[in-house]
């Protein structure tokens, strides 16, 4: 009998996000754990596991033999560059910057035409992703927060689409005003913020301190929303 694979909170939450039956392709694959699930699991008709260096792809290699998963196509390339748009319908990127995130997406187009499910999960510099999905005809049509390891990460979800998005929502998330872990989240931001305007003030540089001072009041006056949504 094949062993068992758990996966992480933060992969599960992508997981149960990828629609049944999806032709995933899951960039940056590391060790495949997701793919490798989902396949076990009979959620995806075929998955491309994608990295671009040979020792990650190879440990994804590993786990498919290790658990017996089939399906799957270990693919050597950088970001989507080596995949072809009709291979995929829904296409995860995750643990990695959300300034890597962008450029994989940037220099690959097609995933803002037809009807492509976008999983997106950045581990840092969330708010540059969310610009970037704004400003390039991406819409993010539903984020969720997780806990991780003692982390909170953003998983996002986007497709072809237009959103306008203010300040607060581009650094304190965009649809997570119900979301449970959204208050913490949205804490440890400013917290992290005020240290840099700590830093900045003793600068040569005010007026980036002053460009972070009006980031932490857009989030200050997005935690009074979260508070009025889900306290009564």
């Amino acid at each position: 009998m094949a062993k068992r694979l758990e996966l992480t909170p933060r992969l599960q939450k992508i997981a149960d996000w990828v629609p049944q039956g999806a032709r995933l392709a899951d960039v940056g694959t590391d060790h495949a754990y997701l793919p490798v699930w989902l396949s076990l699991h009979g959620r995806v008709s075929c998955a491309i596991a994608s990295d671009l260096r040979k020792g990650p792809l190879e440990r994804a290699r590993l786990t498919g033999r290790t658990y017996g998963a089939e399906n799957i196509d270990y693919r050597l390339c950088n970001g989507l560059g080596d995949i072809r748009p009709e291979e995929a319908d829904t296409i995860v990127i995750a643990g990695m910057g959300g300034e890597n995130i962008a450029s994989i997406l940037a220099a690959a187009p097609w995933t803002k035409e037809g009807s492509y499910t976008l999983l997106l999960q950045p581990m840092t510099r969330s708010a540059e992703l969310r610009r970037f999905l704004m400003e390039n005809g991406y819409a993010i049509t539903r984020e969720a927060l997780v806990r991780d390891r003692g982390t909170i990460y953003p998983v996002m979800e986007a497709a072809a689409g237009k959103m306008e998005l203010t300040l607060g929502q581009l650094y304190g998330g965009a649809k997570l005003l119900q979301d449970p872990l959204g208050d913490r989240y949205i804490i440890e931001k400013i917290i992290r913020l005020q240290g840099a305007v700590v830093g900045l003030s003793h600068s040569a540089n005010p007026e980036k301190a002053d460009a972070v001072r009006e980031i932490i009041t857009a989030l200050l006056d997005m935690r009074e929303e979260w508070r009025h949504a889900n306290c009564p």
